[in-house]
């Protein structure tokens, strides 16, 4: 199976595989590179044998020649020093001589100097004869010849010894020529292979520039045949999917590399599909969630209106008929009340009980309906001034029952000031109904600041709320003793979380500390914190509203419609 299809059924291409891309370019550098390393060595060869070379024609041999022709004026300048002295008997023209003397034959040491960087028998031979010559001339003709001048002066030299001295020198003059022009003919031979290895450095250094433009267009050929144009393959089918096309493959093409990249974005494209294939499904459930929640809130608006008929039935139809139900009872009982016998007065009691409740009733349940629904204008409220509303509508209640209601330091807060009052209203009526029949009621607000809001509590000593029935209280018509012990509808603690919840608030009952009475506790927004969330978030700013001061002792009344334990 080949890498493609490997690729279009889901597999991966092995990564070391001899297709992929790190195969190909390794041998293809390895290769290069080998033979660029031999080319660089031969290049290094041909330079050191060059510099080699050099230094032997411009150093060694140049030393050896320049040393070669000063050895030969020396004994030029001894010959010329020796005749002039047999001529003129004279020492001091014997100077040059004895210097030469002092100094000997050194063409054996410069041919030992030579043979340290080349050997060369030539070389080696005449080096050797001119210094045997050069002693034998000394040391059997010069010498002698200056001991008998000086011991016989110079009248003793005859023709003949001045003969012999000249065919002697011409011989040492011919053998140290010839020593001359053997290191010159060595210079010549070493002059000429430094050219040829100049010349071989120089065409390696060529053959190196040509493989180095070779290998760099044969890589640049490689990566534009197994890189470039894979790659603009792969980019030009993920343009495609990009365009909108997302039913377009990706094709794997290339080295395993190349092919590896195709065959995850092809898988990205399908897994893509899929999740677009899934948003498209969740936006089809969320149209027909749209349509459906369209269809409840069109029932709940017709729900709203049915309700608003109710509010308006039981506000004007059904309460004309109770009254006359009521009123007609009461004259019942006015006008015949002791005229029949007990069980009738009884049944007209009841009757008259019945109709009343039934009117508090459905005066309760029509305020439970209009909250948050009747809306009013959310204004800066005063929770003090609430308070005092409340407790002066419930002042009767409040005497009768000698409860004291107290109250720290209340925030304003943001809200439709009728609902809390009736909040109030509700709550510290329940704490002086439900009291202790044992002592005085007793009934303490208190506010504290909340992190967004504030957390106010209603306190009193009453007989409690067990613990099993605290959220029980709140639902509608939820009553914990009989209506004979405690009369109410079972709506007001479930009127209150109404309005609380309508004003973004919360409602419960915690167990007071010292274990006596009950302590309900409801938080409402802070405004300062709202006005400052208003300011990050709009960049608009509102007034400050700092807590109303309101103490002191007052005094309330009234009923708590919810239940007590």
């Amino acid at each position: 199976m080949s890498a493609a299809a490997a690729s279009r059924e889901g597999g991966r291409p092995r990564a070391g595989s001899r297709t992929s891309l790190r195969h190909r370019l390794r041998q293809l550098l390895v290769g290069a590179g080998a033979f660029l390393v031999v080319l660089v060595a031969l290049a290094g060869v041909a330079y050191a044998q060059q510099v080699q070379r050099q230094d032997i024609v411009t150093q060694d041999l140049f030393e050896a020649i320049t040393r070669a022709d000063a050895g030969y004026v020396t004994l030029v300048d001894a010959e010329t020093s020796l005749r002039g002295y047999a001529l003129t008997g004279d020492p001091a023209a014997l100077e040059p001589y004895e210097r030469a003397v002092a100094q000997g034959p050194e063409f054996e040491d410069i041919a030992q100097d030579v043979a340290q960087v080349r050997q060369d028998p030539t070389v080696d031979a005449t080096a050797e004869r001119a210094d045997a010559l050069a002693r034998e001339w000394y040391e059997e003709y010069a010498a002698p010849l200056v001991a008998q001048i000086e011991a016989d002066g110079i009248d003793s030299v005859d023709p003949a010894q001045i003969e012999e001295g000249k065919q002697r020198f011409d011989e040492l003059r011919a053998a140290v020529t010839e020593f001359v022009d053997a290191l010159r003919v060595l210079r010549d031979d070493v002059a000429h292979e430094l050219t040829r290895w100049t010349r071989a450095a120089s065409t390696v250094v060529g053959v190196l520039a040509v493989v180095m433009v070779t290998v760099g267009v044969l890589v640049w050929v490689a990566l534009r045949r197994w890189v470039v144009e894979p790659l603009e393959q792969v980019g030009a089918d993920v343009r495609g999917v990009a365009s909108g096309d997302l039913a377009h493959p990706v094709l794997a093409q290339g080295p395993d590399e190349v092919r590896s990249l195709a065959h995850d974005v092809e898988r990205m494209r399908t897994t893509l599909v899929e999740q677009v294939h899934a948003v498209e499904a969740a936006r089809r459930e969320v149209e027909d969630a749209h349509a459906r929640l369209g269809e409840q809130a069109e029932e709940l608006r017709r729900s709203n209106r049915d309700l608003e008929q109710f509010a308006y039935v039981a506000s004007h139809d059904l309460q004309e008929p109770l009254r006359k139900v009521a009123s007609f009872t009461q004259l019942l009982q006015k006008r015949y009340g002791g005229q029949l016998d007990e069980r009738a007065d009884q049944y007209i009691a009841f009757a008259v009980d019945g109709a009343k409740r039934m009117q508090r009733l459905i005066q309760d349940l029509l305020g439970f309906s209009r909250v948050g629904r009747v809306g009013r204008e959310l204004t800066d409220v005063d929770l003090g001034a609430a308070l005092d509303v409340a407790t002066s509508q419930l002042e009767e209640a409040i005497a009768d029952a000698g409860a004291t209601v107290t109250h720290g330091e209340l925030p304003t807060v943001v809200g439709e000031e009728p609902l809390l009052v009736q909040l109030f209203q509700n709550l510290v009526g329940n704490a002086v109904k439900f009291r202790d029949p044992e002592r005085p009621a007793r009934v303490h607000l208190s506010a504290r600041r909340v992190p967004g809001a504030w957390e106010l509590a209603c306190e009193d000593d009453g007989i409690g709320i067990d613990e099993q029935y605290a959220e029980r209280v709140f639902v509608i018509f939820q009553r914990l003793h009989a209506k004979d012990l405690y009369e109410g509808t079972g709506i007001g603690l479930a009127l209150c979380k109404k309005i609380v919840e309508f004003h973004r608030g919360r409602i419960w009952i915690e167990q007071p500390t010292d274990g006596v009475g009950t302590r309900i506790c409801w938080t409402l927004p802070d405004p300062v914190e709202d006005a400052a969330a208003a300011t990050l978030t709009d960049g608009t700013t509102s007034t400050t509203i700092e807590p109303a001061a309101s103490g002191g002792p007052t005094s309330a009344a009234g009923a708590r419609d919810g239940a007590h334990a």
